[in-house]
């Protein structure tokens, strides 16, 4: 069980940031068939990005959405997320495969969907939570008196003390 982080936390990050949202939306609750295999995909990818440091992966925060479930993924860079998605050996490439071919049974009965963020900068608080989030995927750091506002950490670019 992770620990929560007591008092005013931010992120810290040197480099490119890159914020993908992936989901799927589930249209036809009653065809499992059509909508189990993404479903059980996403985890796999998860796993194996997870474990290879070397991907740019950073992390991720699963969550729900009105139609369906859905992935907050963070990376080091655009051009690692688009390897990883192209990979023909990587998880990405057979599960998308399976999927456009068994959505052609039944058009609209699962969606997909994304959207890809090249974060120029970025402003967060985390206050008495577990790591989640931005500081969870790159570096939790206490926030400074004079960065105690969001307009503070936002207007100058940079989250939190730079990094020793």
């Amino acid at each position: 069980m992770s620990k929560i982080m007591i008092g005013r936390h931010t992120h810290q990050h040197d480099g490119e940031l890159v914020v993908f949202h992936i989901g799927m939306q589930i249209n036809r609750w009653w065809r499992p068939d059509l909508w189990m295999p993404a479903f059980t995909a996403m985890p796999r990818m998860l796993r194996e990005l997870s474990m290879d440091p070397d991907s740019g992966f950073l992390g991720y925060e699963l969550l729900m959405g009105a139609g369906g479930p859905y992935v907050v993924q963070y990376w080091s860079s655009i051009e690692k997320l688009y390897a990883y998605a192209s990979a023909p050996t990587a998880e990405h490439r057979p599960a998308w495969s399976r999927f456009n071919k068994a959505v052609r049974k039944a058009p609209g009965a699962v969606g997909i969907w994304h959207e890809t963020f090249l974060v120029d900068r970025a402003e967060s608080i985390y206050v008495s939570t577990k790591p989640m989030g931005l500081p969870k995927a790159t570096r939790s750091v206490p926030i400074e008196r004079n960065h105690d506002r969001a307009r503070a950490r936002f207007a100058d670019g940079r989250t939190a003390a730079p990094a020793a």
